[in-house]
């Protein structure tokens, strides 16, 4: 939908490292891996990696993290991440059609979710093409994901350049907390087909691995004009294999492969005769992975992990098609170097060359082939002011990127923490999001009218593009009140510059290929700059034994204005009006007699006037019940509501309607792998 996403974007606005394996602490030896069975005050002790690469609990990290379980992700229904990441408090999620989502953190939400990075076990899957995320690419099989990270607020000390506004970590399962069999199938009015199938298994008590596959296929949404084009079908397998040398080495290793055809509507101009049509044309892709990450203690709680992947990309539509492969290697270092000092630095470089296909003569990226490489060094400190109780962190990022040189993103961070279950911690950050091929090197034109003389629109891409900016300021606040009762809680102001908009309309005269037409360029440009501010809460109530609460509210408010020399103010009005001022969402988890579950969420999104969508409040339900030792049978029903709703716009010819979806799985485990 590449094709389809840009031009609707222009028309309306226009690494680095992870040691994503879960750490889990010597005193909660034995729950790794079931996460459901923990209560609030050892959730709050779960070690997490996303804010520091390195293991540190919840109540000791300086940043607005959110951890989704795989129990949080099993009793919500969801089908896929995108529908998951939902639950989450200032994140915002909503689905553009069948296989496309816009996600975004605090604001600037789009197709792209081009302020938001994203890492799968280590892996970065933001595309230099178009400077973001292709969401129908990332599949897991849910089942195999242990937890989701997600970090609210710029990222950029230890993630580098695109994690402005926060950082997706998807981190699956050790091979050895998935010994056993499962076979899942599913299927209902949207949910057309899915199945999956893995196994575990190990040699001897250090050597552990899995294999997997998975299949779907996804119906298109509600089309106003009939037009159903954005049906959906992949499959997708792989394996992981995890070695635990006795606790001084530990050594992954693992990969996908995926291929399938993903529905879609792209609009095509042409220039001889002047004429523009949409077209409904399946985009077929297909890919793989590849990663290995080793990791060894040293003396005095010190430890390297060094991580290598590759990745390979390929999609290929009616307008436009690209194949792209990347290599990626990381090497970080953790030692204490006083008594209270704990330093992390490390090296990192990227090298992704890709080659584009032009199919159409009005959409081009030029050169054809270009690599997109990066280099990075980072460093920072960690220092306990008062042990245990108040620390500091200091730390830059030093990345190097074909577009704009050496980009600089520091950060400081304070923590206090007055009791062992109460934090409080503020941090000000630097967050660029570097240019991509669209922004420097993209060439799309549309036709405006045929006759008397043809006249066309086009969206040129800039060399003279810089790096988005973004200054960040937080404060948050956490706490278990009691035993019962947890809340999280945080505020930021987001100071931005250099935003994209677009740049002064210049005309000109073509007559190759015949017949004469005009042709008015429009430039991409850094034109916007302005604030973002907002609010989080997130409490957690687990009334009794059988029922549990979760709330999350968001409040987001963007002010946005040009720059000197830019009169763009449609680019503003589209980004202030694509992401909720409001967004809501109550959870409740009854686990009924006879091993039965009843799940419900309710959630409200505040209205986008700049995607022509008003607020809507809707339901999804779960009812599961595991009628067997190995057997769990579900029934599912999302967007319960009403019969469809908009939720943001994309395609060409107009917003689709996300239909209520009905559909049943069932899931069989063997003995050694059970909820």
């Amino acid at each position: 939908m590449l094709a389809g996403s840009t031009f609707a974007l222009w028309l309306s606005i226009a690494a680095p490292f992870q040691s994503c394996t879960a750490q889990v602490s010597e005193k909660q030896q034995g729950t790794a891996g079931d996460l459901k069975q923990l209560s609030l005050e050892q959730l709050g002790d779960v070690e997490v990696t996303t804010a520091s690469k390195e293991p540190e609990e919840v109540w000791r990290t300086a940043a607005a993290i959110y951890v989704l379980t795989q129990e949080d992700i099993r009793r919500s229904g969801a089908t896929s991440v995108p529908e998951a990441l939902r639950l989450v408090p200032g994140v915002e999620v909503a689905r553009i059609d069948s296989s496309s989502w816009a996600v975004g953190i605090r604001g600037f939400g789009s197709g792209f979710s081009k302020s938001v990075l994203v890492l799968i076990d280590g892996r970065n899957v933001y595309t230099p093409l178009f400077a973001g995320v292709n969401w129908k690419l990332q599949n897991v099989m849910l089942e195999d994901v242990d937890r989701i990270e997600v970090i609210r607020g710029p990222g950029g000390t230890i993630w580098g350049t695109n994690a402005v506004n926060g950082v997706i970590n998807i981190i699956t399962k050790n091979s050895k907390d998935s010994r056993g069999a499962l076979v899942s199938v599913g299927g209902g009015n949207m949910d057309q087909g899915t199945g999956g199938i893995r196994y575990g298994g190990g040699a001897g008590r250090h050597l552990n691995y899995r294999v997997y596959g998975m299949a779907f296929g996804r119906g298109p949404e509600f089309h106003t004009d009939g037009d159903r084009f954005d049906d959906w079908q992949l499959g997708q397998g792989g394996f992981r294999l995890d070695w635990d040398g006795q606790g001084k080495d530990t050594f992954t290793l693992q990969g996908d492969l995926y291929k399938g055809a993903v529905g879609q509507r792209e609009s095509l101009a042409f220039y001889s005769p002047p004429s523009s049509i949409n077209v409904d044309q399946a985009q077929d892709v297909s890919g793989g992975n590849i990663l290995a990450r080793w990791r060894h203690q040293l003396a005095n709680e010190s430890d390297f992990q060094l991580q290598a992947y590759y990745d390979r990309t390929y999609r290929l539509g009616s307008q436009v098609g690209e194949t792209r492969n990347t290599f990626d290697i990381d090497l970080i270092h953790h030692f204490n170097a006083l008594p209270r000092q704990n330093i992390i630095w490390g090296l990192g470089a990227r090298w992704s060359p890709s080659d584009v296909v032009q199919t159409v003569a009005t959409l081009d990226f030029l050169p054809h082939h270009q690599s997109d490489d990066s280099y990075s060094v980072f460093a920072q400190d960690q220092v306990e002011i008062v042990g245990n109780k108040l620390s500091a962190t200091i730390g830059s990022k030093f990345e190097h990127n074909i577009y704009t040189g050496w980009e600089t993103q520091p950060s400081a961070r304070l923590l206090w923490t007055p009791s062992a279950h109460q934090s409080v911690w503020a941090a000000v950050t630097r967050a660029v999001r570097s240019p991509s091929r669209l922004d420097e090197d993209l060439q799309l034109t549309g036709l405006v009218t045929a006759a008397p003389t043809p006249i066309f629109l086009r969206l040129a891409g800039n060399p003279e593009f810089v790096s988005e900016t973004l200054l960040g300021y937080e404060l948050g606040y956490r706490k278990l009140v009691t035993s019962n009762f947890y809340v999280d809680s945080s505020i930021f102001h987001n100071s931005y510059n250099n935003l994209t908009s677009f740049g002064a309309l210049t005309f000109s005269f073509e007559t190759s290929p015949p017949p004469l037409r005009l042709v008015a360029t429009v430039p991409w440009a850094n034109g916007i700059k302005g604030n973002t501010d907002g609010v989080e809460i997130a409490p957690d109530w687990k009334a009794s034994s059988w029922l549990e609460f979760k709330l999350s509210y968001s409040y987001l408010n963007m002010d946005l204005k040009n720059r000197p020399g830019s009169s763009d103010a449609n680019t503003i009005r589209t980004d202030e009006g694509s992401s909720p001022r409001h967004e809501l969402s109550v959870q409740s988890r009854i686990n009924l007699p006879k091993r039965f579950e009843f799940d419900h969420t309710y959630r409200y999104v505040g209205a986008l006037p700049g995607q022509l969508v008003k607020s809507y409040s809707t339901m999804d339900a779960r009812l599961g019940w595991r009628f067997a030792e190995r057997f769990e049978l579900s029934f599912v029903g999302q967007n319960l509501f009403q019969p469809s709703h908009f939720e943001f716009g994309g395609d060409p010819g107009g917003l689709l309607g996300v239909k209520r979806n009905a559909y049943v799985k069932m899931v069989w485990t063997s003995d050694t792998d059970k909820h």
